[in-house]
Formats: C-alpha cells, structure tokens, sequence
C-alpha cells in the first residue's frame, strides 16, 4: 500500500436537522444570495466505520470510515471539531478493503489499539446545489438513513437533513450566520426541526 499520498483536505462548515419521511424539503426563496436550487442528484452510499473497543477515536472527537457510492468514496476522517467546523481528510479507495497506510499512520495520532468496525451507514441521499450567481453557496441533501451498530446488531432507520456551505459562501462569520439563520427558519417552516443526535455515527450507536 502507498504511504506518500496526500489526502484531500476539506474544511466542513454544516447544519443538520431531523425531518420526518413525509416532510416536504424547504423553501429556499427567502435565503440570502440563493438565486437557484439544482435538479436532485440520487447518490446510494454505504460506510463502514471504525474504531477500537473503547472508541478511543470517538474520545477525541475523531471519525474514521470507509465509504463506497457518491463523488467522494474513500476512506475519511473527520478531525474534531474546530471552531464553526471540522477538518475532513479523504484518500481514494484501493482495489481491496485493506486501510491505506496513509490512514493508519494518521490515525495513529490518537491510538496505537487494532481499529475494528463498529457501525455500517447505509444512506439514499439527494443531493440538491443551491447556487448565487451560477456559484455554488451551499449544498443541500436529503438523507434517508439505515444503520447498524455492529457491536449489538441494532438497527436504526431515520430521516435527516444537511446543508453544507460551499465555495461561493459567505467568509465572513456574521455572513455565515445570517445564512444558517434563514436556512433554519425555512427548515423549521417546512416541518424540519433540530438534530437529535450529532452526528450519523453517534445515532447509529445510540447515542
């Protein structure tokens, strides 16, 4: 396995929020520099996630998984949080299920313990650009989730949205929160409410 390649770096500034299975998606009329939502783009994901017996990786607030479907399949992790967001590392995936040794020599930062899997994301997204002047603000998408906590066999099948900002977002901290404020007034207006859970991993383990 290589040990050189350099990972994609990208810094994630999102929103999330529980929607029930027959809510209608938002209305983004009102949302500051949107000047057009995409056609939706179906994406059919599945990640494995992993971790050591005491989720050592978890007590730092670190998230490693590898994941098949969707423009960015590979292998990730997702640092802990800094800030408004969070730094995630990708690396391609290889021809066998075998973590990259880019991976294991990153992950070794927070442990040295034998990683196993501990969950499986199972995930029918759509994916929706909202766009301001042919540029990308922010990305949209639909989760249709079915996780199992593969420690106990439990299965979990819920609902969740989530905007991203992107390239074309506002930089500025005030801008930033003037768009997740609108964004959070159409999500409640469409029948969307606050997260139950912070993240897909952590409601998947029932936490």
């Amino acid at each position: 396995m290589t040990t050189d390649r350099l990972p994609q770096r990208t810094f994630e500034v999102e929103r999330k929020y529980d929607a029930d299975a027959e809510t209608a998606l938002p209305d983004w009329a009102d949302v500051p520099g949107v000047t057009s939502v995409s056609e939706g783009e179906l994406r059919e994901l599945d990640a494995r996630y992993l971790d050591t017996d005491d989720r050592a990786l978890a007590q730092h607030g670190v998230a490693l998984r590898r994941r098949t479907g969707g423009p960015d399949a590979g292998w990730h992790i997702k640092g802990p949080r800094q800030g408004d967001g969070r730094l995630e590392l990708g690396w391609p995936l290889d021809d066998d299920d075998r973590m990259p040794d880019a991976v294991a020599q990153t992950v070794a930062q927070w442990t040295s313990a034998p990683l196993h899997p501990i969950a499986r994301i199972e995930n029918t997204r759509t994916a929706y650009q909202l766009r301001g002047q042919a540029e990308v603000i922010a990305e949209f998408v639909d989760d249709h989730v079915r996780a199992t906590d593969l420690r106990t066999g439990a299965q979990r099948v819920w609902r969740e949205w989530e905007m991203e900002l992107g390239p074309a977002a506002a930089a500025d901290e005030a801008g930033r929160e003037a768009f997740f404020a609108a964004v959070e007034r159409a999500v409640l207006a469409a029948g969307g409410r606050p997260p139950s859970s912070g993240s897909k991993l952590a409601r998947a383990l029932g936490f």
